[in-house]
């Protein structure tokens, strides 16, 4: 990304207060708790990056392996990552307004099939929510039409809709 003052990083654990923040803006109607943020940056932190524009956390994604027709709970702590993980999962891409248009988004997306086809996965997946599925369409993501997710697809909102890239 070339936008003077506006990068991505790998994210620590000390970046969580600002995650936690973001996550609440971003997501008002989609709680999760620090401790869950926390395992999914820990759990895989390969995955896990802080968007700063002008050296000021403006965003974050959170991302992991995972395993295909199945679906994280919203809020709830993994334990540990699947064994024979078969998708590469996008659990939290949030961006504070003064991020968005800027290409964060894009950029990091990309970044992240870049990593996830390096590693061996022929997918990405997603839960996509309020109202971004024309977003993900965008970035050759397409709604998953699988019957027995929608309980947990309703958990997250009438609309959620899982999403999946080939790669």
């Amino acid at each position: 990304m070339k936008l003077p003052g506006v990068a991505w990083r790998a994210m620590t654990g000390y970046d969580l207060d600002d995650v936690v923040q973001i996550a609440g803006v971003v997501h008002p109607d989609f709680f999760e708790s620090p401790d869950v943020l926390a395992e999914r940056q820990r759990l895989y932190h390969f995955g896990s990056y802080l968007l700063e524009v002008n050296e000021r956390p403006a965003g974050y994604v959170l991302s992991h392996p995972w395993t295909m027709g199945t679906l994280p709970r919203l809020n709830s702590l993994l334990g540990e990552l699947p064994e024979g993980a078969d998708t590469y999962y996008i659990h939290d891409l949030a961006l504070l307004p003064v991020a968005r248009r800027v290409g964060a988004a894009s950029y990091i997306t990309n970044a992240l099939a870049k990593h996830a086809r390096a590693h061996g996965f022929p997918t990405m997946s997603l839960v996509a929510v309020n109202g971004s599925v024309p977003y993900w369409e965008k970035h050759e993501f397409a709604v998953a039409d699988i019957p027995e997710l929608f309980p947990k697809l309703l958990s997250y909102e009438p609309e959620a809709r899982l999403m999946v890239r080939r790669l």
